[in-house]
């Protein structure tokens, strides 16, 4: 007989309160427990006499109280927005840093980057903001500044040395994007895009928790071609119907390799089930674009420089220009205003 998973929580219950953490019972839930996690739990008249009694009642109830203050917080940032994907390896990072210089090349908006891959903070390297610390004053954690109008926070920025390696159980990664969110002097921000690792789990959940009060515009899913990449996908997309998260669209990243001498055309990972175009169609989300595999992307990232500035004319920097109307679009917003035609 197949192994089968240990019975799963019900879904509603775990999206409802993902961050509580469900009591150490020291014996089984009797017949009518209103439930450790409830309300009435430890005080209920069935409680009586239960060796659990006071665990219960002494467990978190209702809401996180600090809710109000990370919308109060955010209440000057217009447009946020997660960028997500079941897959690791596909170039969230990237197409997080590459999206936010594009916003960033108009000089009217303001961008902020929230780096939330705690065990894999990379969005500093990228953005050319490594060596960069936290600076604390009476009005909150001050971010990094890449431009003058891009903004970064991560863990990056905290470590003692670059290499060290973060070693942390989800309530302790909750407690950090619970800052990022809450402490950090955010100000006036056109978007705030919100980098995840990989996956439908604890960091995925508490952004969305602490977010949706004060209101997520929605989230760029990105995908590789191949089929690997877009099983994964697909279950990035149901946790987003799942927990109410509005999906703007699909990013397919790595999509064809232009020889930059030749212009010669590559599929370096074949689409053998139609790659993120198709995955589109076939779940009924807008598909964003498709932004080929081009090296001095690569190369930007390593050295923090900005791909738009020093390869404007590529095949590559056209896409994700057009990546970036297309979602502009989706939000309600011109084009034209966020990203002018040249």
């Amino acid at each position: 007989m197949a192994p089968s998973l240990e019975a799963p929580e019900p879904v509603e219950d775990v999206l409802a309160n993902p961050l509580k953490q469900k009591p150490q019972l020291v014996a089984p839930e009797p017949e009518h427990c209103p439930g450790p996690e409830s309300e009435q739990a430890g005080t209920a008249d069935s409680c009586a006499g239960c060796p659990n009694q006071k665990i219960c009642a002494a467990a978190p109830k209702g809401p996180d109280p600090d809710l109000p203050l990370i919308t109060a917080r955010l209440a000057g940032v217009k447009h946020k927005i997660l960028v997500l994907s079941g897959k690791g390896g596909v170039g969230k990072s990237t197409v997080t840093c590459q999206l936010a210089r594009a916003f960033a090349t108009n000089p009217d908006i303001t961008v902020g980057v929230m780096d939330t891959d705690i065990c894999g903070p990379s969005i500093p390297k990228m953005l050319g903001v490594e060596s960069e610390t936290i600076h604390v004053s009476s009005a909150g954690w001050s971010p990094a500044w890449a431009m003058d109008n891009l903004a970064v926070m991560s863990i990056q920025f905290m470590l003692p040395n670059r290499d060290d390696a973060i070693i942390w159980r989800g309530p302790k990664k909750n407690g950090l994007i619970k800052q990022f969110l809450k402490d950090v002097e955010w100000g006036d921000l056109d978007f705030l895009l919100v980098d995840t690792p990989p996956g439908t789990s604890d960091e995925h959940l508490s952004v969305n928790t602490y977010l949706k009060e004060s209101g997520i515009e929605g989230a760029v899913i990105v995908t590789t071609p191949q089929e690997v990449s877009l099983l994964d996908v697909r279950k990035e997309i149901d946790f987003c119907r799942k927990a109410g998260i509005k999906v703007l669209g699909l990013v397919e990243n790595m999509s064809l390799f232009v020889c930059p001498k030749c212009t010669h055309v590559s599929e370096i990972f074949r689409a053998t089930t139609g790659g993120g175009r198709a995955l589109a169609q076939e779940m009924d989300i807008p598909f964003l674009g498709a932004i080929p595999l081009d090296p001095r992307i690569g190369m930007s990232c390593d050295y923090g420089e900005s791909f738009f500035d020093s390869f404007p004319d590529s095949p590559a920097c056209k896409a994700l220009k057009g990546v970036v109307r297309d979602l502009a679009a989706r939000i309600g917003l011109d084009p034209k205003d966020v990203m002018p035609d040249e």
